[in-house]
């Protein structure tokens, strides 16, 4: 054999080696992360699923490794997940944030769960909030355009989108991931956006004890005192003027004195009305949906109560008062075994379907 074709023989063996490995690695990321179908709508929530748009299952995998690679931040130490950890119902179990150099934020992580058919609002007037807000002070309007001011904000994950797109771009095993997903190999700020956003549309909660004893009239799905409780959050407390519909949230914005400083007449935090310049927002912050609540302590915006009994506590005082207080704030004079009610109550909305691991292997 010559010198010439033992070089090639050689050659054709380094990239058979070569390729065999690249399958291999594809191979093991197919398994480890599968394009799953868009699951059954869970139970009790598929009146308020039912409007939202079918999941692509190609993106909701993608958006899965984004979501969990620590790579989209600035020094490759957070990742979406370090904050919105699934084990916590997607939430934190701080009284705020941690981002990246340990930079500590100064609001509570907010749940992400059931997002993907928020609450729409009627419009009567121009006083009245967006039908689509997130965040604590409704600064995102699309969950798209939420998704990705973390990732640039240099106190969380403090990578511009700029360098986000290039350094995925410099992964090349997320190109066909990419292209399975949009029709192209190439990687835009927008693509990652709609990849994660997908993601964070697919954890979905419902079939909760509270949904087999409502809408499936199983009277054993709830204890007696949760049931007591139901009646005392829908009605004797009108919790659920606030807190309503299927993900127990009406999608607007309330004023509780969280913050609230009396001797100065000033709140810690300006919340919405640091986004609207609206005085009359001061204090005003997203009321969250309830569903898995139990789960995901502590809890307000500022995560200063520790418990869910705080919290029925705190609104059974009629909150904190200052001039902006949201009206149907008032004290509900609920007896101790009431408060106990109310929060076993709480306890029944905590549900399944949005579970979820973090990936073991990633693209490279």
């Amino acid at each position: 054999m010559t010198r010439s074709s033992i070089t090639v023989t050689v050659a054709l063996g380094l990239c058979a080696a070569i390729g065999a490995c690249n399958l291999a690695a594809v191979s093991e990321l197919d398994a480890d992360n599968p394009v799953r179908p868009d699951p059954p709508l869970p139970y009790g929530m598929e009146e308020f699923f039912a409007g939202a748009a079918p999941l692509n299952p190609e993106r909701v995998r993608l958006g899965r490794w984004l979501f969990f690679d620590r790579r989209l931040s600035a020094d490759e130490t957070v990742s979406c997940a370090t904050c919105h950890r699934p084990e916590h119902a997607f939430s934190e179990p701080a009284p705020a944030a941690t981002g990246i150099r340990g930079q500590r934020g100064r609001r509570r992580t907010p749940g992400i769960i059931n997002l993907g058919a928020p609450t729409m609002l009627d419009f009567d007037g121009p006083e009245r909030d967006p039908p689509l807000a997130f965040f604590w002070d409704g600064r995102a309007t699309s969950l798209e355009a939420q998704v990705l001011m973390p990732i640039a904000d240099p106190h969380e994950m403090g990578l511009e989108h700029g360098a986000m797109v290039s350094r995925l771009e410099s992964i090349a095993g997320y190109r066909p991931y990419f292209e399975k997903a949009f029709g192209s190999r190439e990687i835009t700020k927008d693509k990652v956006a709609a990849a994660i956003a997908e993601y964070v549309r697919s954890r979905r909660s419902g079939n909760a004890p509270y949904d087999r004893w409502a809408y499936g009239r199983d009277g054993r799905a709830m204890s007696a005192e949760a049931q007591r409780g139901s009646e005392i959050f829908f009605f004797t407390g009108q919790c659920a003027m606030c807190h309503a519909g299927f993900n127990f949230t009406d999608g607007g914005f309330g004023n509780l004195g969280i913050g609230w400083d009396e001797s100065t007449q000033s709140f810690r935090d300006e919340g919405r009305a640091a986004v609207t310049g609206n005085p009359r927002d001061r204090g005003k912050f997203k009321t969250p949906g309830l569903r898995d609540v139990a789960d995901r302590p502590p809890y307000m915006h500022d995560g200063s109560l520790t418990t869910l009994r705080e919290v029925v506590e705190f609104y059974n005082r009629g909150g904190i008062r200052n001039p902006l207080q949201t009206r149907r704030l008032r004290p509900l004079g609920l007896s101790e075994a009431d408060i106990d009610a109310v929060v076993s109550f709480l306890r029944a909305l905590s549900g399944e379907g949005y579970e979820d691991t973090p990936p073991r292997v990633f693209p490279k």
